[in-house]
């Protein structure tokens, strides 16, 4: 009986052994970093943090990441309130949003767009603003066809409005034909309005509209990088102000900020942040 218990405990010993050596305890996390990170914040930041925690998952299973698109002003505030772990934004922060520490990771262009028919294919700052002032309300004014300009925006409160705003210098005398609360609904809108002009980010852009150029420069990566494209804003991340982020949400921000990290964020239209 003795010898047979002895037994018993060898194999089981064995058994042991051979999970260890094979990983069967860490759930086939190879690097042992697991736990779970909540994104919440910016809709225009949306492709390029989807692109970012793909890549992150791939090199750490064990790592649980969820992302909310509930615009800048919401992940300012998750993250200030420390509901989300990480917020998100794409303007800059006001001087009362200070319950935040923000890291600048990427460069946005804010495409000027139109539909495809419309031949204008330059505008100047100073037209933009005209535009979205009611100054301008023909596509003759700006060398185009005699027809009505029908512009579009974003809602108020959110990140693309906000830096769009800013950037013209219209905050306090804006018009829209239409407002709409994402970046999608804006370029659909364009799509089907041969008069419309609107705004979006770069990485949103597809083949559906137009982007022209503002003062004669494109919206383009090398243009981002080297800053002579005017209508540009900051993706920022954020976490709680006075607190120390978890190991698994440093590591996706070291992550987001690293080498690896750029070609990724290049590819979803954004500029990494040098």
């Amino acid at each position: 009986m003795k010898k047979k218990t002895m037994g018993l405990l060898a194999l089981l010993l064995a058994a042991v052994v051979l999970l260890t050596a094979c990983g069967g305890g860490n759930t086939g996390n190879g690097d042992g970093l697991s736990g779970r990170v909540s994104l919440n914040g910016s809709t225009s930041v949306e492709r390029v943090i989807a692109a970012l925690i793909e890549a992150f998952r791939e090199a750490h299973p064990g790592v649980t990441l969820t992302f909310d698109a509930t615009g800048s002003g919401a992940g300012i505030t998750s993250a200030t309130e420390g509901t989300a772990d990480i917020g998100l934004s794409s303007r800059y922060l006001r001087h009362d949003e200070d319950g935040v520490d923000p890291i600048l990771f990427a460069i946005d262009g804010l495409a000027v767009i139109v539909h495809p028919d419309n031949p204008v294919t330059d505008l100047s700052t100073e037209q933009i603003t005209g535009i979205y002032t009611g100054a301008i309300t023909n596509w003759r004014e700006v060398g185009g066809n005699d027809a009505p300009i029908a512009a579009i925006g974003r809602e108020a409160g959110s990140g693309s409005r906000g830096a769009f705003d800013d950037i013209m210098g219209i905050s306090d005398n804006v018009r829209h034909d239409q407002e709409l609360t994402s970046g999608g609904a804006v370029i659909t809108a364009v799509a089907t309005n041969p008069f419309a002009i609107g705004y979006s980010s770069l990485s949103a852009v597809g083949d559906t509209v137009r982007i022209v150029s503002v003062n004669g420069v494109p919206c383009t990566e090398a243009t981002l990088l080297d800053g002579s494209y005017p209508v540009r804003r900051p993706f920022i991340l954020m976490t709680q102000h006075g607190t120390t982020p978890s190991e698994a949400t440093q590591a996706f921000i070291d992550f987001v900020m690293s080498p690896a990290a750029t070609e990724i964020i290049a590819n979803a239209g954004a500029v990494q942040a040098r």
